[in-house]
């Protein structure tokens, strides 16, 4: 079915001729953005909910796996297709998420320790063969790798309980205490163990190898879990959240840099950037009860541990929740995202600066996603006729709108793979179909993604959002996206992509037989993370983005003695700045059995 030559392209490959087709391609005009906050009415079925995991499917894939059997009739986001492209074909699972075996936060907490059971590997679009009905033209598949963590402590939230809800709207205010707590709280974890090497970990450590510059133990956390958010690096401080707490390290010797910051509730949000200034936000809990709001936030410097202004985040209408809240940080911007309207903040003053709330056909900002640009996506006549997805980037100062891109009723925005250049990753639940596009500066369509493979980027569990930028292992520059590949019967490979044409450039495989993941493009080299095994440590490789030689040169190679705590982080966060690795946890299990790790750092 594929389209003959030197015609213009159609469905989910390229924008029509005519921009009165609508949808795929040009921008459509943005509305004007109302200042004015609207009570939205109830939403019939908001897409920011993704329904309860069923599980994977039972037995082998079926023939033609990852490619559906008939054409689908909308295979595009953006048109009204006359003819399939290659980003109609359904995965296994729809979505980026990848159930799991475990009914993860609808079901009952894991046994082990570390946070997360294992996930399992479901297969994901074969290439090019007879099975293959577009051939010449493969599908990408997100599969169950990019769906890696799932378990929320085991506690199943409620989208919309009751509280009470401060009616006045958020006023920043200057801390009392302009330090935190000095005793972090439970056992001696994250907080006291600094200096350098303070288990003996290099002990065993052999010629050519890293060292172990440090290594933290995770406080205590609730026999429920809880969240450890957020990894900030600066050139003094590693600075680290965990449940209750901000801990501090130096990091060249893991000392404490500044005493931990203790608050009143679990910490519930992070930003994940740091601004100009080496500021962040967290947020947590107004209280402990079931009736609890995510919607206290605290200033921090990330230097000297002071904190700055605090605010609490007014409430929304009647369906516009702060049970959960995204944070994020573009220019000196931050953004607080509600369920369905969101909040922007001075993020040095803590003045508050502008709404975004309903607009246009009952759109409903229901995602953002900050850093190098910041991005809304809004749910439109949700459950009507008219029902779709639109994305706006916003100029932070103002909150205007600069483009709007609609998507056709069906499809989903479910993640944001890259901010600059744009990179979106969409869903069609009832088609079980995806697609990858990449924007230009304007908002309107650069390529789509027409590469062969199975992505293994990591992901977090979209349950009360939509985490737009929840996936760690997917890189892009000015000009290439860099994709790992799901290891599924040897090692797996990055893969160069082409954004102006979506195809590929070129993919190299990792050095060993684990999987290695984008961490970042330095000096115009690729660093990347080659995961340990239980008995190797993991390595940092460097890879040339340009010429012809990609091979990885190894920066890094920590040591096999030290194997068993680095492959213990399974639900992870890694940085890598100024010669040195960084490990932390996301998720603390609260499995008092077993010694749960908080943060590790390698160098030279």
């Amino acid at each position: 079915m594929s389209q003959p030559p030197n015609q213009p392209p159609q469905g989910g490959f390229g924008a029509p001729q005519d921009p009165r087709q609508g949808g795929f391609g040009a921008p459509q005009t943005p509305p004007p953005p109302q200042d004015a906050p609207q009570t939205p009415p109830p939403p019939q079925g908001p897409p920011q909910t993704p329904p309860p995991p069923q599980g994977p499917p039972s037995g082998a894939p079926q023939p033609g796996y990852g490619y559906p059997q008939q054409p689908p009739a909308q295979p595009g986001p953006y048109a009204q297709p006359q003819q399939p492209g290659p980003y109609g074909q359904p995965p296994q699972q729809p979505g980026p998420y990848g159930y799991p075996q475990q009914p993860g936060p609808y079901g009952q907490q894991p046994a082990q320790g570390y946070g997360y059971p294992p996930q399992p590997q479901y297969p994901g679009a074969p290439g090019s063969g007879s099975r293959n009905p577009f051939k010449g033209k493969p599908a990408l598949a997100i599969g169950a790798a990019v769906a890696a963590l799932v378990v929320i402590g085991g506690t199943v939230y409620a989208v919309t309980s009751g509280g009470d809800d401060k009616d006045d709207k958020p006023v920043a205010q200057q801390t009392d205490d302009p330090k935190g707590s000095a005793s972090p709280s439970g056992s001696d974890g994250g907080g006291s163990k600094g200096g350098a090497d303070p288990e003996n970990l290099n002990a065993g450590r052999q010629s050519g190898e890293s060292k172990v510059l440090w290594y933290k133990p995770a406080p205590d956390a609730p026999k429920s879990g809880a969240d450890a958010p957020g990894m900030w690096i600066t050139d003094k401080t590693a600075v680290k959240a965990a449940y209750k707490q901000l801990f501090a390290y130096n990091v060249a010797d893991g000392e404490n840099a500044w005493d931990p910051i203790s608050f009143p509730e679990k910490i519930c949000a992070a930003t994940k950037d740091q601004s100009s200034s080496g500021k962040i936000v967290v947020a947590y809990m107004n209280g402990s009860s079931d009736r609890a709001k995510c919607d206290q936030l605290q200033q921090v410097d990330l230097d000297t541990g002071e904190k700055g202004w605090k605010a609490s985040v007014a409430k929304g209408g009647l369906f516009d929740s702060t049970l959960k809240v995204e944070l994020s940080i573009t220019g000196k911007t931050l953004m607080v995202g509600r369920s369905q309207s969101g909040t922007a903040y001075d993020v040095d003053s803590g003045e508050k600066l502008w709404d975004k709330t309903r607009y246009g056909d009952k759109c409903f900002p229901a995602a953002f996603a900050g850093g190098d640009k910041l991005i809304s996506v809004a749910s439109c006549d949700a459950s009507g006729s008219n029902e779709h997805d639109e994305v706006q980037e916003l100029d932070p100062a103002t909150g205007k709108a600069k483009w709007t891109m609609r998507f056709d009723k069906g499809w989903r925005v479910a993640r944001v793979f890259s901010l600059d250049p744009l990179v979106i990753y969409g869903t069609n639940k009832e088609k079980k179909a995806w697609n990858i596009s990449t924007f230009d500066s304007s908002g309107k369509i650069r390529s789509q993604v027409n590469v062969d493979l199975d992505i293994g980027a990591e992901c977090g569990w979209a349950i009360l959002q939509r985490d737009l930028t929840g996936c760690s292992g997917v890189v892009a520059d000015a000009n290439t996206l860099y994709m790992p590949t799901k290891a599924i019967s040897s090692a797996n490979e990055i893969v160069a992509i082409d954004l102006a044409t979506g195809k590929e450039k070129w993919r190299v495989k990792s050095p060993a037989e684990e999987s290695m993941l984008p961490i970042e493009v330095e000096d115009g080299k690729l660093v990347a993370y080659v995961q340990p095994s239980y008995d190797a440590g993991g390595q940092v490789v460097s890879i040339p983005a340009t010429g012809s030689n990609h091979q990885p040169t190894k920066l890094l190679q920590n040591p096999a003695s030290v194997a068993r705590i680095e492959n213990g982080f399974f639900s992870k966060a890694y940085a890598w700045a100024d010669g040195r690795f960084y490990l932390s946890s996301t998720r603390l299990s609260g499995n008092d059995e077993a010694k749960e790790k908080l943060m590790l750092a390698f160098g030279k």
